[in-house]
């Protein structure tokens, strides 16, 4: 298609924050991508522990309560909205059952996507043997990797370039949960979200 690569940005977003917007724009310029895709995940199994022959390969996943999809979902639209080259794909909120990366890159190849670009955070590019048909990931898309402090990228991936910001989606979570602002590092749309539905005050 024309434009460009695409650029994949999956995750859960619970919430997004300002740090993948910064990923997102870095790694679209890096990369020279026309449009970006933020896919938030229907099951990120490997966070919520679901079982499955990937967790229990990896020896089984603890897990952690998710934000239901469909508010994880609209943060995701309210974080992006005004980057005219960022957009929100639903797809793995409607699919059922666990939400398997190889899958959607399958979808979007048939769909005439043959240039696809996916953006890992690097502890999730340490993790990529686990997941559902790694090779055929890596077969699908070029696998990019933005570092994260404490999770030095992997090698024989490329690395995004991008400034590091010390801010994630379980520091949000955590300062949700004790009364600190989170202003400036959510999007005031995606703030107030969280302030209207209550989200996060008894933690995960």
């Amino acid at each position: 298609m024309a434009g460009g690569p695409l650029l994949i940005v999956g995750g859960t977003f619970d919430p997004p924050h300002l740090g993948h917007l910064v990923l997102a724009e870095c790694a679209r310029w890096q990369f020279g991508c026309g449009r970006v895709l933020f896919i938030p995940a229907g099951d990120p199994y490997r966070k919520t522990g679901t079982p499955t022959p990937e967790n229990a390969r990896a020896g089984g996943v603890a897990g952690r309560r998710v934000t239901p999809a469909a508010l994880r979902l609209e943060m995701t639209r309210l974080a992006t909205a005004g980057n005219p080259a960022f957009a929100v794909d639903a797809r793995e909120t409607r699919r059922p059952g666990p939400s398997y990366t190889v899958e959607t890159l399958e979808e979007l190849y048939a769909e005439g996507w043959r240039e696809l670009v996916l953006v890992l955070g690097s502890d999730a590019a340490a993790d990529l043997p686990n997941w559902r048909a790694p090779e055929r990931i890596r077969e699908l898309a070029r696998v990019v990797v933005a570092e994260k402090a404490g999770a030095p990228a992997p090698a024989g991936f490329e690395r995004v370039d991008m400034p590091r910001l010390e801010v994630s989606s379980t520091l949000i979570r955590e300062r949700v949960r004790t009364g600190r602002p989170i202003r400036y590092l959510v999007p005031d749309a995606v703030a107030a979200f969280i302030e209207a539905r209550g989200l996060y005050r008894d933690g995960d």
